[in-house]
Protein backbone atom coordinates (compact mmCIF):
# COMPACT_ATOMS: atom_id res chain seq x y z
CA UNK A 1 0.00 0.00 0.00
CA UNK A 2 1.24 3.44 -0.84
CA UNK A 3 -0.45 6.39 0.83
CA UNK A 4 -1.70 8.90 -1.69
CA UNK A 5 0.60 11.89 -1.60
CA UNK A 6 0.81 14.91 -3.87
CA UNK A 7 3.49 17.56 -4.16
CA UNK A 8 2.96 20.46 -1.80
CA UNK A 9 1.43 23.55 -3.38
CA UNK A 10 4.16 26.16 -3.65
CA UNK A 11 2.56 28.22 -6.42
CA UNK A 12 3.74 31.83 -6.39
CA UNK A 13 4.42 32.31 -2.67
CA UNK A 14 5.00 35.94 -1.68
CA UNK A 15 8.52 37.19 -0.94
CA UNK A 16 8.32 36.90 2.88
CA UNK A 17 7.22 33.27 2.55
CA UNK A 18 10.04 32.60 0.09
CA UNK A 19 12.54 34.15 2.50
CA UNK A 20 11.22 32.14 5.43
CA UNK A 21 11.22 28.97 3.35
CA UNK A 22 14.87 29.49 2.36
CA UNK A 23 15.87 30.18 5.96
CA UNK A 24 14.21 27.03 7.22
CA UNK A 25 15.59 24.94 4.35
CA UNK A 26 19.09 26.06 5.29
CA UNK A 27 18.56 24.88 8.85
CA UNK A 28 19.60 21.18 9.03
CA UNK A 29 16.99 20.59 11.72
CA UNK A 30 14.03 21.25 9.42
CA UNK A 31 14.75 20.50 5.76
CA UNK A 32 11.73 20.63 3.45
CA UNK A 33 9.35 17.74 3.12
CA UNK A 34 8.64 16.68 -0.45
CA UNK A 35 4.97 15.76 -0.45
CA UNK A 36 1.67 16.58 1.20
CA UNK A 37 -0.60 13.91 2.64
CA UNK A 38 -3.89 13.45 0.87
CA UNK A 39 -6.77 11.40 2.21
CA UNK A 40 -6.34 7.69 1.51
CA UNK A 41 -9.42 5.56 2.13
CA UNK A 42 -7.32 2.39 2.10
CA UNK A 43 -6.01 3.40 5.53
CA UNK A 44 -8.54 1.90 7.92
CA UNK A 45 -6.45 1.63 11.09
CA UNK A 46 -3.46 3.54 12.47
CA UNK A 47 -1.41 2.76 15.57
CA UNK A 48 0.63 5.47 17.30
CA UNK A 49 3.57 4.23 19.40
CA UNK A 50 5.38 6.70 21.67
CA UNK A 51 7.46 6.58 24.82
CA UNK A 52 5.55 8.90 27.17
CA UNK A 53 2.16 10.53 27.74
CA UNK A 54 2.08 13.89 25.88
CA UNK A 55 4.66 12.83 23.23
CA UNK A 56 1.95 12.25 20.65
CA UNK A 57 0.16 15.48 21.52
CA UNK A 58 3.27 17.63 21.05
CA UNK A 59 4.27 16.09 17.75
CA UNK A 60 1.45 14.17 16.06
CA UNK A 61 -1.94 15.13 17.50
CA UNK A 62 -2.90 17.25 14.49
CA UNK A 63 -2.30 14.28 12.23
CA UNK A 64 -4.24 11.99 14.57
CA UNK A 65 -7.19 14.38 14.49
CA UNK A 66 -6.98 14.52 10.71
CA UNK A 67 -7.01 10.73 10.44
CA UNK A 68 -9.92 10.23 12.84
CA UNK A 69 -11.91 12.90 11.00
CA UNK A 70 -11.49 10.75 7.88
CA UNK A 71 -12.88 7.72 9.67
CA UNK A 72 -9.58 6.04 10.48
CA UNK A 73 -9.59 3.94 13.66
CA UNK A 74 -6.61 5.23 15.68
CA UNK A 75 -5.16 3.57 18.78
CA UNK A 76 -2.27 4.61 21.03
CA UNK A 77 0.41 2.38 22.53
CA UNK A 78 2.57 4.09 25.15
CA UNK A 79 5.67 2.28 26.28
CA UNK A 80 5.79 4.04 29.67
CA UNK A 81 3.24 5.80 31.84
CA UNK A 82 5.47 8.83 32.37
CA UNK A 83 6.22 8.03 36.00
CA UNK A 84 9.46 10.06 35.92
CA UNK A 85 7.93 13.17 34.33
CA UNK A 86 6.97 16.42 36.04
CA UNK A 87 9.73 17.63 38.34
CA UNK A 88 7.41 19.84 40.38
CA UNK A 89 5.22 16.93 41.43
CA UNK A 90 6.02 15.48 44.83
CA UNK A 91 4.29 12.12 44.75
CA UNK A 92 5.02 8.44 44.49
CA UNK A 93 5.94 7.23 41.01
CA UNK A 94 2.95 4.90 40.91
CA UNK A 95 0.61 7.81 41.66
CA UNK A 96 2.29 9.96 39.03
CA UNK A 97 1.86 7.17 36.49
CA UNK A 98 -1.87 6.96 37.23
CA UNK A 99 -2.22 10.72 36.88
CA UNK A 100 -0.41 10.82 33.55
CA UNK A 101 -2.35 7.85 32.20
CA UNK A 102 -5.56 9.72 33.05
CA UNK A 103 -4.30 12.87 31.33
CA UNK A 104 -3.40 10.90 28.21
CA UNK A 105 -6.77 9.21 28.03
CA UNK A 106 -8.46 12.60 28.33
CA UNK A 107 -6.27 13.99 25.56
CA UNK A 108 -7.02 11.00 23.35
CA UNK A 109 -10.76 11.47 23.84
CA UNK A 110 -10.56 14.96 22.29
CA UNK A 111 -9.07 13.44 19.13
CA UNK A 112 -11.44 10.51 18.71
CA UNK A 113 -8.86 7.84 19.55
CA UNK A 114 -10.46 4.44 20.12
CA UNK A 115 -8.00 2.83 22.53
CA UNK A 116 -5.01 3.76 24.72
CA UNK A 117 -2.62 0.96 25.73
CA UNK A 118 0.10 1.37 28.36
CA UNK A 119 2.91 -1.21 28.39
CA UNK A 120 4.20 -0.11 31.81
CA UNK A 121 7.93 0.08 31.14
CA UNK A 122 9.88 2.31 33.57
CA UNK A 123 10.09 5.92 32.42
CA UNK A 124 13.68 6.85 31.59
CA UNK A 125 14.89 3.25 31.27
CA UNK A 126 13.49 2.21 27.89
CA UNK A 127 15.72 0.09 25.67
CA UNK A 128 14.88 -1.72 22.38
CA UNK A 129 14.96 -5.11 24.09
CA UNK A 130 13.53 -8.38 22.85
CA UNK A 131 10.86 -8.05 25.52
CA UNK A 132 9.73 -4.66 24.23
CA UNK A 133 9.82 -5.90 20.64
CA UNK A 134 7.61 -8.83 21.63
CA UNK A 135 5.15 -6.57 23.44
CA UNK A 136 4.92 -4.19 20.49
CA UNK A 137 4.55 -7.09 18.06
CA UNK A 138 1.66 -8.32 20.23
CA UNK A 139 -0.09 -4.95 19.99
CA UNK A 140 0.48 -4.78 16.22
CA UNK A 141 -0.87 -8.29 15.67
CA UNK A 142 -3.86 -7.56 17.89
CA UNK A 143 -4.84 -4.18 16.40
CA UNK A 144 -3.69 -4.93 12.81
CA UNK A 145 -2.89 -1.35 11.73
CA UNK A 146 -2.33 -0.33 8.14
CA UNK A 147 -0.03 2.48 9.29
CA UNK A 148 2.15 2.88 12.39
CA UNK A 149 3.22 6.33 13.57
CA UNK A 150 6.23 6.46 15.88
CA UNK A 151 9.21 8.46 17.09
CA UNK A 152 12.53 9.01 15.38
CA UNK A 153 15.16 6.41 16.34
CA UNK A 154 18.01 8.62 15.03
CA UNK A 155 19.75 11.10 17.32
CA UNK A 156 19.52 14.74 16.27
CA UNK A 157 22.84 16.38 17.19
CA UNK A 158 21.50 19.83 16.36
CA UNK A 159 18.54 19.62 18.76
CA UNK A 160 19.16 17.34 21.74
CA UNK A 161 15.63 17.73 23.15
CA UNK A 162 14.27 15.77 20.19
CA UNK A 163 16.50 12.83 21.14
CA UNK A 164 15.36 11.69 24.57
CA UNK A 165 16.80 8.16 25.04
CA UNK A 166 13.30 6.75 25.58
CA UNK A 167 12.18 8.27 22.26
CA UNK A 168 15.14 6.79 20.40
CA UNK A 169 14.61 3.37 21.96
CA UNK A 170 10.87 3.42 21.29
CA UNK A 171 11.36 4.35 17.65
CA UNK A 172 13.96 1.62 17.16
CA UNK A 173 11.93 -1.06 18.94
CA UNK A 174 8.83 -0.12 16.94
CA UNK A 175 10.64 -0.44 13.63
CA UNK A 176 12.00 -3.83 14.67
CA UNK A 177 8.53 -4.91 15.75
CA UNK A 178 7.06 -3.82 12.41
CA UNK A 179 9.86 -5.57 10.52
CA UNK A 180 10.37 -8.40 11.00
CA UNK A 181 8.69 -9.37 14.28
CA UNK A 182 4.98 -8.69 13.71
CA UNK A 183 4.93 -10.33 10.28
CA UNK A 184 7.32 -13.21 10.92
CA UNK A 185 5.48 -16.39 12.03
CA UNK A 186 8.72 -17.66 13.58
CA UNK A 187 9.30 -14.54 15.72
CA UNK A 188 8.03 -14.94 19.28
CA UNK A 189 6.10 -18.15 18.40
CA UNK A 190 4.13 -18.00 21.65
CA UNK A 191 2.21 -15.02 20.25
CA UNK A 192 0.68 -17.30 17.61
CA UNK A 193 0.76 -20.65 19.37
CA UNK A 194 -0.41 -19.59 22.84
CA UNK A 195 -2.20 -16.29 22.23
CA UNK A 196 -3.67 -16.95 18.79
CA UNK A 197 -2.17 -13.81 17.27
CA UNK A 198 -1.49 -14.37 13.59
CA UNK A 199 1.32 -12.45 11.88
CA UNK A 200 0.41 -9.03 10.51
CA UNK A 201 2.21 -6.86 7.96
CA UNK A 202 2.13 -3.09 8.46
CA UNK A 203 2.00 -1.25 5.15
CA UNK A 204 3.72 1.99 6.18
CA UNK A 205 5.53 3.61 9.09
CA UNK A 206 5.39 7.38 9.56
CA UNK A 207 8.33 8.62 11.64
CA UNK A 208 7.84 11.91 13.47
CA UNK A 209 10.50 14.25 14.86
CA UNK A 210 12.79 13.57 11.92
CA UNK A 211 15.29 15.94 10.31
CA UNK A 212 14.62 14.33 6.92
CA UNK A 213 10.83 14.39 6.38
CA UNK A 214 9.30 13.16 3.15
CA UNK A 215 5.67 14.06 3.85
CA UNK A 216 3.71 16.79 5.62
CA UNK A 217 0.16 16.64 6.91
CA UNK A 218 -1.79 19.90 6.76
CA UNK A 219 -3.20 20.30 10.27
CA UNK A 220 -4.66 23.80 9.87
CA UNK A 221 -8.18 22.50 10.42
CA UNK A 222 -7.20 20.31 13.38
CA UNK A 223 -4.85 22.62 15.30
CA UNK A 224 -7.53 23.54 17.84
CA UNK A 225 -8.03 19.88 18.73
CA UNK A 226 -4.26 19.43 19.05
CA UNK A 227 -4.03 22.37 21.43
CA UNK A 228 -6.97 21.11 23.47
CA UNK A 229 -5.43 17.65 23.70
CA UNK A 230 -2.05 18.94 24.82
CA UNK A 231 -3.61 21.12 27.50
CA UNK A 232 -4.93 17.92 29.08
CA UNK A 233 -1.40 17.23 30.34
CA UNK A 234 -1.64 19.76 33.17
CA UNK A 235 1.04 18.03 35.24
CA UNK A 236 3.61 18.70 32.51
CA UNK A 237 2.78 22.23 31.41
CA UNK A 238 4.48 25.14 33.15
CA UNK A 239 2.82 27.68 30.88
CA UNK A 240 -0.42 26.26 29.53
CA UNK A 241 -1.34 29.73 28.32
CA UNK A 242 1.60 29.78 25.90
CA UNK A 243 0.84 26.43 24.30
CA UNK A 244 -1.48 27.88 21.67
CA UNK A 245 1.18 30.28 20.36
CA UNK A 246 3.95 27.67 20.53
CA UNK A 247 2.11 24.98 18.59
CA UNK A 248 0.94 27.41 15.94
CA UNK A 249 4.49 28.70 15.44
CA UNK A 250 5.81 25.16 15.10
CA UNK A 251 3.09 24.29 12.61
CA UNK A 252 3.72 27.42 10.57
CA UNK A 253 7.46 26.71 10.39
CA UNK A 254 6.91 23.16 9.14
CA UNK A 255 4.35 24.31 6.58
CA UNK A 256 6.63 27.06 5.24
CA UNK A 257 9.56 24.66 4.97
CA UNK A 258 7.39 22.36 2.87
CA UNK A 259 6.22 25.18 0.61
CA UNK A 260 2.60 25.18 1.74
CA UNK A 261 0.64 28.41 1.24
CA UNK A 262 0.96 31.17 3.78
CA UNK A 263 -1.19 30.66 6.87
CA UNK A 264 -1.19 26.87 6.74
CA UNK A 265 0.05 24.64 9.59
CA UNK A 266 1.63 21.21 9.25
CA UNK A 267 3.32 18.23 10.91
CA UNK A 268 6.15 16.37 9.17
CA UNK A 269 7.03 12.68 8.85
CA UNK A 270 9.45 10.39 7.11
CA UNK A 271 7.36 7.74 5.39
CA UNK A 272 8.68 4.19 5.10
CA UNK A 273 6.94 1.67 2.87
CA UNK A 274 7.06 -1.55 4.90
CA UNK A 275 4.63 -3.86 3.07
Amino acid sequence: MSAKRVKADAAKPDKPVKAAKRAIEQDPRTPPATAQYERDDSIKKALVVTAHPDDVDFGMAGTVATLTSEGVDVAYCLVTSGDAGGDALVMERADRAKLRESEQRTAASFLGVSEVIFLGYPDGLVEPTLGLRRDLARVIRSFKPDVVLTQNPERNYERIYASHPDHLATGEATLRAVYPDARNPHAFPALANDEGLAPHTVRQVWIGGTSSPTMVVDITDSIDKKIEALKSHQSQLKDAGGIDKLLREWGEAVAKAAGLPKGRLAEAFRVLDTA
